[in-house]
């Protein structure tokens, strides 16, 4: 009995070592982060070029009604190695110039400001659903057909002969 109890106290330590291992929470930043000594270097009424030495390439640009150079940065983290990473704090610097290039007004969005939005995005939205396989042959989609198609279930329904397909 007293070899169960330690084999026990000993699975308890095991266990609680590994899973203490998987609660490691990270805390990624990313992007430009903008510090009030760079910012004073900018003011109202500074050129293009000064705002480039000051704080650096942005991390986007927009031309629509006159130049904006935006600073991005984000915070994002996750409880476990393995979760999705979560944005808990972003700061979007936004210097706004006019015609002639020099700028006019500078606005700092937060988080609270409006959407997060994802700068790295990797895939394309598209418009409709995706179907599994499975779904796609229940309903009758390209796959079902292609299945009946391959298995000769045609119009007549009569299966066609392997051989026959050579």
């Amino acid at each position: 009995m007293k070899f169960f109890s330690s084999a026990a106290i000993a699975f308890i330590i095991a266990s609680t070592s590994v899973l203490s291992g998987c609660q490691t929470s990270t805390v990624l930043n990313g992007g430009y982060i903008v510090d009030q000594q760079s910012l004073n270097l900018v003011p109202e009424g500074s050129s293009r070029e000064q705002v480039l030495l000051s704080l650096g390439t942005p991390s986007t640009t927009a031309t629509f009604d006159g130049e904006v150079f935006y600073y991005i940065s984000q915070r994002r983290t996750r409880a476990v190695a393995f979760q999705k990473l979560k944005v808990v704090d972003q700061s979007i610097l936004a210097v706004y110039f006019d015609k002639d290039g020099v700028v006019n007004r500078r606005a700092n969005y937060t988080l609270q400001d409006g959407k997060v939005f994802d700068t790295i995005s990797r895939v394309t939205p598209t418009g409709g659903k995706e179907l599994t396989f499975l779904q796609q042959m229940l309903s009758g989609g390209s796959a079902a057909s292609a299945a009946r198609s391959l298995f000769g279930g045609g119009a007549g329904g009569t299966p066609q002969n392997p051989s026959s397909l050579r």
